[in-house]
């Protein structure tokens, strides 16, 4: 077996209830079955779940900053040309005929000056620095616990899209089994009344031509058939596609979309437009949050910061070569810095300006956004509520095209019925049944499309444990 289909009868055998028997090359996968697999194995789940560990990072970055610091420098520093260093003797006097200045022979003073410095100059040492008061610093710890926070956030409203993109897929991908089951139970029964009739016409009691309209009946179905199959085969990769496995991986799903219809009531009764849980109003809740924290950092710009800092060092200087005549002398020091910002060209108090504008403008959108969510679940609850009646009445339809088509069965048995009623009643019969499976597929992704508005999806439910990945 390839390892990615190891990998996927692992997942797929972890997600099945004990005391189930399923084929070892073929998987049944229950809807909820899908849904665990793909938030375990999509990479867009592990994408906004990096994007938390890396807000975290951020943070403790930002809480570095509180910490003290030590780094250890060194440098070297060869002089190619000495500074020069001028005096004017005649201000001390007879000073300038001391020893060691030039002065030449015939008593006039020099403009040469002083040449001062060393060839060589050597400095190692340890600089040490700790922040004692910085309001900034701590403001922006807390604009760092927004900023994880909004990641968690971007990850669950992420996990929602993903569960209602399986389900819808998984919904088509039933779909496209009842209406090709549908349409084989139509070929059938056209291809039973096409033996019939080349059996009379054996037996002389058919004409040919009642064959062939038969036959050609039965062929029509055909490409029905076929449009079925490349519908199961898009649903099918469609869904892999989402699970994060491999598109040739085989599986199959579990039930038929009727069975939905048995917990179908219960939950339109429960339907309330309750937004508490929308992902769109908690991420402007947070980004306001965010608003409030960054202004909270623009005025604790206005605030003195005061720091410790101190260094040990060694160092070094002499003539001549580099590698000889060293001469180290130890220094330290410690000392307190105090910065008090006064004027800044109207900097931080145009920041500040900016962020209460930010602050305004979000109220707005919120209260946009409520307005726009509200009518969106109110729309769609009573859109739910007609593809509720929409199915009671197809599903009356297909009774009613059932016990039809068993009369004009009957009829054309005995000879009471002609082959056109016989055919007329099997083809009301399946777009019938076509129509009930429509409208149970459009209740269902209408529901799980007011799943994802609301944002309460229990995604917790679909959490499978941590399945060791088999080795190649």
């Amino acid at each position: 077996m390839k390892p990615s289909l190891c990998r996927f009868a692992a997942l797929a055998i972890a997600c099945f209830p004990l005391g189930r028997t399923y084929c070892q090359t073929v998987a049944e996968l229950s809807l909820d079955d899908c849904v665990a697999i793909a938030l375990s194995e999509n990479p867009t789940v592990r994408i906004a779940d990096m994007d938390i560990a890396k807000a975290d990072y951020s943070k403790k970055e930002t809480l570095g900053q509180l910490l003290p610091t030590l780094s250890f420098d060194g440098s070297y520093n060869r002089t190619l040309q000495k500074q020069v260093a001028y005096m004017d003797f005649d201000a001390f006097g007879g000073m300038g005929d001391m020893e060691g200045a030039d002065v030449p022979e015939d008593g006039s003073k020099s403009d040469e000056g002083f040449k001062m410095g060393l060839d060589n100059a050597y400095s190692l040492g340890f600089q040490a620095s700790v922040p004692l008061v910085a309001p900034q610093l701590w403001a922006s710890l807390k604009l760092s616990d927004v900023q994880i926070a909004k990641a968690a956030e971007q990850a669950r409203a992420s996990r929602l899209d993903l569960v209602n993109q399986v389900k819808n897929a998984y919904y088509a991908l039933l779909l496209a089994h009842d209406s090709r089951r549908v349409v084989q139970e139509s070929y059938d029964m056209a291809e039973l009344t096409h033996n019939t009739y080349v059996k009379r016409h054996a037996a002389g009691d058919a004409s040919e031509y009642e064959v062939l309209r038969t036959s050609v009946a039965m062929k029509n179905i055909e490409p029905e058939m076929i449009q079925c199959d490349i519908a199961i085969r898009r649903a099918h990769l469609q869904l892999a596609i989402l699970m994060g496995v491999d598109a040739d991986t085989p599986f199959s799903v579990a039930g038929t979309l009727s069975d939905y219809e048995q917990t179908m009531y219960g939950d339109v009764l429960g339907m309330q437009p309750d937004l508490t849980n929308n992902t769109s109003l908690a991420m402007n809740d947070i980004e306001t949050r965010a608003l409030e924290k960054t202004l909270g950092v623009q005025k604790a710009a206005w605030w003195p910061t005061l720091s410790l800092g101190g260094n040990y060092s060694w160092n070094s200087s002499s003539n001549g070569s580099p590698f000889r005549n060293f001469r180290w002398t130890s220094y330290s020091m410690v000392g307190l810095s105090l910065s008090i910002p006064i004027y800044q060209g109207g900097q931080r108090y145009n920041r500040i300006k900016q962020a209460r504008i930010q602050l305004d403008q979000m109220a707005y959108t919120r209260e946009n956004l409520v307005r726009s969510l509200s009518s969106q679940a109110t729309l769609a609850i009573d859109n739910i509520k007609l593809n509720v009646k929409q199915i009671a009445s197809s599903q009356e339809s297909v009774g009613e095209a059932t016990r039809a088509h068993d009369i004009q069965e009957k009829s054309f048995a005995i000879g009471a019925a002609s082959y056109l009623d016989l055919r007329d009643s099997e083809l009301s019969l399946t777009r019938a049944r076509l129509a009930y499976y429509q409208a149970v597929y459009n209740y269902l992704v209408a529901a799980s499309d007011l799943e994802l508005l609301l944002g309460n999806a229990p995604v917790e439910k679909y959490t499978t444990p941590e399945i060791k990945k088999p080795t190649k």
